[in-house]
């Protein structure tokens, strides 16, 4: 006999993902299963639900329309599924995440002990890069995005925002000199940050009198990786504008020196994002939740550090 629910539930992925291939690995079953289970339905309904050839997949207007009914069935039984658990105060399942390394590596991984002991009986699958990622063709349940997102089917959630610092190595500065306006960049080099939207080098950018200003600064070297820009800035080849978070133990250590401090570079926006629907799940809510919980914490001790740091300088604190 058909397992309905399961074959329901891989119809609702095959839909989602517009694959079979992708929605038996993101169910963790055979492709020829999900073939077998959506055939199957199929013949229970006598209706063919999707048209499937070499080249495309598609679904037929009946699929469409049972596809809707199966996704609100779907979202009802895990939102009960969920409530039952939580009577014993229990989140459960496997939840995959995508962020960027320097999220990942300052923020997110040095606290995992306090999410897993918060709730043991989540299993965490993260993935690290900064490349953007299709939550629904790739099956991930949220990723954590840099950058003010673009108009999607996703629901973000702003986490806070992640501030840069222009810096580069002595042996740097010490062959070119430290520039003293942001004019000076005209005659410096740059490490060149490649764009994870479009690939291309990411010009510097200053806060100027309460606006935006980008520069341009040519550079023999380009990298599209967090730790390789950051090597290659330690290195020696050129200018950087790293986040502050990743530079700070160099600049603490003076590997690194801070440059053109009085015109601080544009802060980017932090947010997690995760597909709509109609119910999120409880695993998805109560790692979002942490997040947000975690950024204030973060964002408190970075203020407190500014503030050292400020002391320290002979500045006083803001």
């Amino acid at each position: 006999m058909i397992d309905r629910i399961q074959a329901m539930r891989t119809f609702v992925r095959i839909v989602d993902t517009n694959s079979f291939t992708k929605a038996a690995q993101s169910l963790d079953m055979p492709r020829a299963s999900a073939t077998t289970l959506v055939q199957n339905l199929e013949a229970l309904l006598n209706t063919q639900l999707l048209v499937r050839t070499t080249r495309r997949l598609s679904v037929t207007p009946e699929g469409a329309a049972y596809y809707e009914h199966c996704a609100q069935i779907l979202a009802e039984i895990d939102e009960m599924e969920a409530s039952m658990r939580q009577t014993t105060g229990l989140v459960s399942g496997r939840l995959r995440v995508e962020m960027p390394g320097v999220i990942a590596n300052a923020i997110v991984l040095p606290a995992l002990d306090d999410f897993h002991a918060r709730h043991p009986h989540i299993d965490l699958a993260i993935g690290v890069s900064l490349r953007n990622v299709d939550l629904v063709g790739e099956a991930v349940d949220c990723s954590i995005q840099l950058g003010e997102l673009p108009d999607s089917g996703l629901v973000a959630r702003r986490l806070g925002v992640l501030d840069h610092v222009t810096c580069a190595s002595p042996a740097y500065l010490e062959r070119n000199g430290m520039p003293q306006t942001v004019d000076d960049l005209a005659h410096h080099t740059a490490v060149n940050c490649l764009s994870p939207v479009n690939g291309r080098p990411v010009d510097f950018d200053f806060e100027i009198d309460g606006g935006a200003t980008s520069v341009r600064v040519d550079g023999f070297v380009h990298v599209a990786d967090e730790i390789a820009y950051l090597t290659c800035g330690l290195q020696g080849y050129g200018l950087i504008q790293p986040a502050r978070l990743a530079a700070q133990p160099y600049l603490d250590s003076g590997e690194l020196r801070e440059v053109l401090p009085r015109w601080k570079p544009l802060p980017t926006p932090v947010s997690v994002a995760f597909v709509k629907t109609p119910r999120v799940a409880p695993r998805v809510r109560v790692f979002v939740d942490w997040l947000a919980e975690l950024f204030d914490d973060a964002s408190q001790l970075n203020r407190d550090l500014s503030r050292v740091r400020q002391l320290l300088s002979g500045l006083q604190p803001a």
